[in-house]
């Protein structure tokens, strides 16, 4: 039995090793002068004689630290296993800029590997406010309030720990010249747990708007105005102007929701260390900005449609001899980055014995922080009916040169087709066939012909009478057949009046997301605990049990603290028991992220925390 046990752990620990050997190292892209960060080399087997690179423009204050994980899980008869053997370095920066760490080595089994680089962005120190910080203009406006004094309380907010940008790449553009609009949250000592999605935004009048997709909010570090804020882009948007002159755009609101703290008085020395925290709706004012918009310059070529960028013409024919009735394509590959959406399809001068087809336009664009780019693919398509030699002139397409700040004129060549005599009209017109229905996709003329009927001319002999086929449905299923879309719009009526009064109840709908939220933020938390990115994931974890409780309570926002939450399960019934649950999860949480822990607390917490949730929902309160 004991050799048959060795076996199997033997078995085990050689399948974690059988993966492939993966050394990275991992640091925080920003970091401020004089304030300590953590440095980490991460192997996924067993390894030793870890040998890091030169920190010269760096203090090592510690280590390195070695810790060890694994797992084993077994999912529907499926064993998998994780190891992961970590490094950590505490390092200070020495001063501001722009520095690589160098990679690391290690060996494992004997074989020597290599981690990444790391680069890092050093932030200088925050300056010492002055007396009277009044804000600067420039092409990110400012909110234009002044900004009071920096204060170290959360429970007094001022203008200058929170405020949103209006970020304008340019502010001197001409017609049709792309620019991008960023809103920038910028916090400092400020816990902003959540936006809402009570935002206003301008209508951007004057402009053609292509907005960009924004995907998960994500914070970094930058310093402004002589201070380190976390800084969170809220929006953005490319814009067209439309016409010249000054064009203002109007400022814009969106609402946050802070986490301060409760001022109580020290009972104990306990108070200290679990605070008391409410939630407080701030609304938020983003500066309007004007736009100066220079008109195009006089002089525009003829084949000039509102094209302003830079861009390539790529042109090219599909032969140069053909027979009648052969089909013949000239395609157009305009690429470059502009206003390429409103790139109109220059039009080619078919001469005399061609049968020319509407164009087949082909767009592959990308929205990027310089605008669109990409490639706008025209097909042209004709028909030669007559033998003979034949001149197609140039395809030109004009634009405004936006970095040169003239006008452009790409074309195509001249192309000379020469026409041969085809064998016949029937073998002709066969042979244009197939490339044209390839050009076109005639799906109708496919659906008329299954769908036309030639009428029968045969005569009727004598005494012979026209036949007529008999409906094959009775008068009744005829009805039936009439009725059944009444029924059916009569069911839906019900279904959508029942959605819409249960829509209404605001309290229902946040009482049946709440675990549905609760769930994607653990999931989350759990993503950043196997990341080990404990900042994330204690963010995540007190996320979940704050706003779970809010939903499942319907306690709003700015009533959300542990005495609410405990009157109100004491008044749904809920046991002493699981009551000092709630707290515990709710204190450890937010104690946690203001102490260092080590991975066996956070998998604590993360198990309590999803047992809790567990447990309510048993409850149904």
């Amino acid at each position: 039995m004991k050799k048959l046990l060795a076996i199997v752990l033997s078995l085990i620990s050689l399948s974690v090793y059988a993966d492939e050997v993966v050394f990275k190292a991992q640091a925080p892209a920003q970091v401020i002068v004089g304030r300590p960060f953590q440095l980490t080399y991460s192997v996924n087997q067993r390894s030793r004689d870890l040998r890091a690179p030169e920190f010269s423009d760096f203090d090592v204050l510690a280590g390195p630290y070695t810790s060890t994980s694994s797992s084993t899980s077994f999912v529907n008869g499926h064993r998998s296993s994780s190891f992961t053997q970590t490094y950590t370095y505490t390092l200070m920066a020495q001063r501001a800029g722009s520095f690589t760490i160098g990679p690391a080595s290690i060996r494992v089994d004997g074989d020597n590997y290599q981690s990444n680089g790391v680069r890092i962005t050093v932030l200088p120190e925050d300056e010492e406010p002055a007396q009277a910080n009044q804000p600067q203009a420039g092409s990110g406006a400012q909110s234009s309030q002044s900004r009071q004094s920096s204060q170290s309380s959360q429970s007094n907010v001022s203008s200058e720990n929170l405020f949103v940008r209006t970020i304008a790449s340019k502010t001197r553009v001409h017609e049709q010249e792309a620019l991008m609009i960023s809103y920038k949250l910028y916090f400092a000592n400020v816990d902003v747990a959540q936006l809402t999605n009570n935002t206003k935004l301008p209508e951007f009048t004057g402009f053609l708007k292509q907005e960009m997709e924004q995907g998960e909010i994500q914070t970094q570090l930058e310093h402004y105005n002589g201070r380190n804020y976390q800084t969170a882009v809220l929006y953005r948007t490319i814009l067209y102007p439309q016409h010249s002159g000054d064009i203002k755009i109007d400022p814009a609101n969106f609402e946050a929701v802070l986490r301060v703290q409760t001022q109580q008085q020290v009972r104990s020395i306990f108070d200290n260390f679990f605070a008391s925290y409410t939630n407080v709706t701030r609304m938020l004012t983003a500066p309007g900005v004007t736009i100066h918009v220079n008109p195009l310059p006089a002089g525009k070529p003829a084949a000039f449609s509102g094209a302003v960028g830079r861009f390539s013409m790529t042109p090219s024919i599909s032969q140069n001899e053909l027979q009648a009735n052969d089909a013949i394509t000239i395609k157009i590959d305009i690429t470059g980055a502009g206003n390429m959406k409103l790139i109109k399809t220059p039009a080619v001068d078919w001469p005399e014995g061609f049968e020319p087809y509407d164009p087949k336009v082909t767009n592959n664009f990308n929205t990027t922080t310089a605008g669109v780019s990409g490639t706008k693919s025209i097909e042209y398509l004709a028909i030669a009916r007559s033998a003979g030699d034949y001149t197609i002139p140039p395809v030109s397409f004009s634009y405004f040169d936006i970095e040169d700040k003239q006008y452009r004129t790409l074309s195509t060549p001249e192309y000379t087709v020469h026409v041969k005599r085809g064998a016949g009209a029937a073998n002709g017109t066969q042979a244009a066939e197939a490339p044209v229905i390839a050009y076109t996709q005639k799906e109708d003329i496919k659906q008329l012909g299954s769908d036309i009927r030639y009428i029968d001319t045969k005569p009727l002999g004598n005494g012979e009478r026209m036949k007529v086929k008999s409906a094959k449905w009775s008068t009744r299923y005829l009805w039936l057949w009439y009725a059944m879309p009444a029924l059916v719009a009569l069911l839906l009526l019900i279904v959508l009046r029942k959605q819409i009064r249960e829509n209404a109840d605001v309290a229902r709908v946040r009482y049946k997301r709440a675990n549905k939220v609760a769930q994607r933020r653990l999931k989350a938390a759990a993503a950043a605990l196997k990341a080990n990115d404990s900042d994330r994931f204690y963010q995540e974890i007190e996320r979940a049990a704050w706003l779970y409780l809010s939903d499942r309570l319907s306690i709003p926002t700015a009533e959300l603290n542990k005495d609410n939450i405990t009157t109100l399960l004491r008044q749904k019934g809920v046991s002493d028991e699981l009551i000092a649950q709630v707290n515990h999860v709710l204190s450890t949480a937010e104690f946690a992220r203001y102490a260092p822990a080590t991975d066996h607390a956070m998998d604590d917490l993360y198990r309590d925390t999803t047992q809790l949730i567990n447990n309510l929902e048993e409850q149904k309160i």
